[in-house]
């Protein structure tokens, strides 16, 4: 059985690796990136079965990521789950 992939965006390093320890011990594979732009382009490559995304993050915020996943045929099924503060 293949293992679901989470990648996790949020340009908060302690964050990311606390979001990736949790997820690797519960079985998930962990895709991380630390602004909205590397995030956009991970999930493009990727396909993550779910994205969890701050809001406040360099390049692209988090909302403008979401739309940009939302609008596009390859990533619109990918659900997000929004992270903020």
């Amino acid at each position: 059985m293949t293992k679901k992939k989470v990648l996790a965006v949020d340009d908060d390093r302690d964050i990311l690796l606390l979001l990736r320890y949790n997820l690797e011990r519960e079985g998930y594979e962990c895709l991380t990136a630390e602004s909205g732009q590397e995030g956009l382009e991970k999930a493009r490559r990727q396909k993550p079965d779910l994205v969890i995304l701050d809001v406040m993050l360099p390049e692209r915020d988090g909302f403008e990521v979401c739309r940009m996943l939302k609008s596009e045929a390859a990533t619109r099924a990918v659900r997000v789950l929004m992270l903020t503060a």
